[in-house]
């Protein structure tokens, strides 16, 4: 990876975004450097045609012709390397920074998958637009400039009048690219945003094909996403209008400039203003036209500079808010002890809190079963004892330490975690249940037959080795929540937490469960199973009851049976000779 600069004492913080940008200074310079050369040498045609009339014409020496010819060819042959090279380097400093960013991002993006949910692709896409500006023809342009300066200070060296045209042009060019900037940026940068809106409505649209065409809803979503998408076409199209025609304009006043040069500094050879005759008068036109060049290719390519613009701000924000995970001191595995301490937590963006002061312990080898009407904030409470979401107020700790705090990529081997959404990804059985590690067929055999997709297995085309794509598309929705259980308990977790594990299951498929929550237990695996099912009862220890993100019962199973069914069990009717003394006590008060 790229070395990055080191912010100097009294510097104001530059953001990672722009170090990394700025880690690639050398190689800037050197592209530079190759912009300055090629737009001297660039001159050579011109001066081709001055030694042509100059001494060819007049000597009429073949030999000299010939000569001159060979210098021009080999300038063009020098111009097209540098050219070729100053593109290479742009496009590795491009790829450097890529490189530099890549894993940063991954996590950041992880992260912001973790908090909010959904896709957050655009991150990847701007860092791919700013990998690409840099070797656009915007940034080539913008590294000719300095040779402008070179240029205009020739001309004014030839006459002081000439001079002064050729900065006139250039002060209108610039007008012309401020111009530029007031109009057409405010509306781009609206058409972006509208392009990634309409972009990311139409990814929702595709993950829910299938509702949407089962239940006729084509019309109506294509009707919305189309709306999204005119709003981008039309303030596209505005921003286009306008900065074509200001490019259209540089372009006349580049060539027109040119004209004037050559017909001023031909009325001064007339005057006798200007030394060297006809052969100066076009030196000077063309040098003239050299000045407003790279001011002209960058009004053409502006666009292309305030995608890059919007694209830097949106990436060093995404950035910022998620700074990188901190490291951690290693730990030693976990035996399974869980203590949740008044949790308060609410969804990640949200100040309403879900999760209200619960506190519950596990010992290891326990088994909890959790409960409770829908929107209790039971799925709430396994993203936290999970460390995905992390708390507002309370710790979940394991063995002691802080679970969210700790290091995933060590933790997650002694954990088990099937989601109420199983998510399964394209790839094959056993890659799957391995948890796309290294495989142990043995151990993938194992918690196969454990949860009883043994069967199923053999009757894959190849086995294990079937590509089961994108989703598990392959499988049904009960084959997908055993293969997901059986990624859980992979690997002999310590800590296990299965949320709706019998929602897709038939029959066979919770016995399978149940055979596999009392293996757990055998082998002292700490595991919560959120269900509203009864049928996984019989396994477990403890019970918690959530009401409205609070315990509203947790203790031994049977005693938290037995309150519920007293809670519960219908009150008897009082007699009339029963009723009547109550009566009359309540009318005598």
């Amino acid at each position: 990876m790229t070395t990055r600069p080191n912010n100097l004492p009294g510097q104001p913080q530059r953001s990672l975004l722009s170090m990394t940008i700025l880690s690639q200074m050398p190689v800037y310079r050197k592209a530079l450097g190759f912009s300055l050369v090629t737009s001297i040498l660039v001159l050579a045609p011109t001066l081709f045609m001055l030694e042509v009339y100059d001494r060819v014409v007049n000597s009429r020496s073949e030999t000299t012709l010939i000569s001159l010819l060979i210098c021009l060819v080999g300038i063009y042959i020098v111009m097209e390397v540098i050219e070729l090279l100053r593109g290479r380097l742009l496009q590795q400093a491009g790829w450097r920074i890529d490189a530099a960013l890549r894993e940063r991002l991954h996590d950041a993006t992880f992260q912001a998958s973790l908090r909010h949910g959904g896709s957050t692709l655009q991150s990847f896409n701007d860092l791919r637009t700013l990998r690409e500006f840099i070797a656009s023809p915007a940034v080539t342009a913008a590294m000719d400039a300095p040779a402008s300066v070179l240029f205009l200070l020739l001309v004014t060296i030839i006459s002081p009048w000439l001079g002064l045209v050729a900065l006139l042009g250039a002060v209108v060019q610039a007008l012309i690219g401020v111009s530029t900037e007031r109009k057409t940026m405010p509306v781009l940068t609206e058409a972006n945003q509208a392009a990634i809106g309409a972009q990311n409505y139409a990814s929702g649209v595709l993950r829910n094909a299938q509702v949407i065409s089962a239940m006729g809803m084509k019309t109506s979503i294509y009707e919305r996403w189309i709306a999204r998408q005119r709003k981008f076409l039309t303030l596209q199209a505005v921003a286009s209008d306008t900065a074509g025609a200001n490019s259209s304009t540089s372009k006349f006043i580049q060539t027109m400039q040119g004209s004037l040069i050559l017909g001023l500094s031909c009325w001064l050879t007339i005057k006798g203003m200007l030394l060297g005759g006809g052969g100066m008068m076009i030196v000077a036109s063309t040098l003239g036209g050299r000045v407003l060049s790279p001011l002209v290719q960058l009004i053409a390519q502006w666009r292309l500079v305030i995608n890059a613009r919007d694209a830097y701000h949106r990436l060093d924000h995404f950035l910022g808010i998620l700074p990188p995970e901190q490291e951690h001191m290693s730990l030693p595995a976990p035996l399974g002890r869980l203590s949740v301490e008044a949790v308060v937590a609410a969804a990640p963006g949200s100040n309403l809190p879900i999760i209200k002061g619960v506190s519950f312990a596990l010992q290891p080898g326990e088994t909890l079963v959790v409960v409770g009407p829908s929107a209790a904030g039971k799925t709430t409470l396994a993203r936290l004892l999970m460390g995905i979401w992390p708390t507002a107020s309370g710790k979940v700790r394991l063995d002691g330490a802080d679970l969210h705090a700790w290091n995933k990529e060590e933790l997650g081997p002694h954990l088990g975690y099937l989601p109420q959404t199983v998510e399964l990804f394209d790839g094959t059985l056993a890659e799957n249940i391995a948890r796309f590690g290294d495989i142990d067929l043995d151990k993938v055999a194992a918690v196969t037959s454990l949860v009883g997709l043994t069967a199923m297995v053999q009757a894959l085309p190849h086995g294990f080795d079937t590509r089961i794509g994108e989703e598990g598309a392959i499988l049904s929705g009960g084959q997908r929540q055993r293969v997901g259980l059986a990624r859980a308990i992979y690997g002999d977790p310590n800590f296990v937490l299965l949320d709706e594990p019998n929602s897709s299951l038939d029959e066979a498929g919770e016995q399978a469960l149940m055979q596999t929550l009392m293996s757990l237990k055998a082998r002292k695996c700490t595991t919560i199973v959120i269900t509203h099912r009864t049928s996984v009862l019989p396994a477990a220890d403890k019970i918690l009851l959530l009401r409205d993100g609070q315990v509203a019962a947790f203790g031994p199973r049977d005693e938290v049976l037995a309150s519920l069914r007293q809670a519960n069990a219908p009150r008897p009717v009082p007699s009339p000779a029963q009723a009547a003394p109550t009566q009359m006590a309540g009318g005598a008060a």
